[in-house]
């Protein structure tokens, strides 16, 4: 599979999950995640505004920060999650898009769209399960993205100066030896997935 296509799966596996709470009890959106200090509701407001953000770098658009806010208030917040994924999953499928410079400003500047989309691509394997471990569910993701998952967290920089409040992700955790692709990938990216149980593979 390639990138985009490897996208797209966990895409929609994190707006299956989304979905899940979309009717449910109000107190759904006011779930702990795996994410510090944010709840379901804060963490698809996030999930929401990334998918903008990478749908307008796509289109050359990036640098333009207002793509990538958070929305104040979402409504509907499993309707404007899938509406957003929609547009970036559109985005994304257009012809030649692997070969474009998208600018990511959290990330510090252009990179080719190959690239862009793999960090893409394992966030939201990440974000998938950090709505899973919120809700109590499964994650379904087949090995082979799994392991395409991981592949690309391998070669996210560790250096504890660009990790942590204010970045992209949480400093690295340790890989226990026998570790599956899932359980590295969300350690290499400061998940700690023993302390959600039931959630992966």
């Amino acid at each position: 599979m390639d990138v985009v296509e490897l996208d797209r799966i966990a895409v929609e596996e994190a707006s299956r999950l989304v979905e899940l709470a979309r009717g449910a009890d109000d107190r759904d959106w006011t779930r702990d995640t795996p994410c510090a200090g944010w709840d379901l509701r804060r963490l698809v407001a996030h999930m929401t505004a990334q998918h903008h953000g990478f749908a307008a770098a796509a289109r050359g658009d990036g640098g333009e920060l207002g793509h990538w806010r958070e929305p104040r208030e979402l409504g509907d917040p499993a309707a404007a999650h899938r509406a957003a994924a929609d547009a970036v999953l559109a985005a994304f499928a257009e012809p030649g898009v692997t070969e474009r410079e998208f600018v990511l400003p959290e990330l510090g500047g252009g990179f080719a769209g190959r690239t862009a989309i793999g960090f893409h691509f394992v966030d939201y394997v990440v974000h998938a399960w950090d709505v899973a471990a919120a809700l109590g569910v499964p994650l379904r993701l087949s090995e082979d993205v799994l392991i395409a998952g991981l592949a690309v967290a391998r070669r996210v920089p560790t250096d504890p100066a660009g990790r942590g409040p204010g970045f992209a992700f949480a400093p690295a955790l340790k890989v226990p030896e026998g570790a599956g692709p899932l359980e590295e990938t969300l350690r290499l990216l400061g998940r700690q997935p023993d302390a959600w149980p039931g959630t992966g593979r």
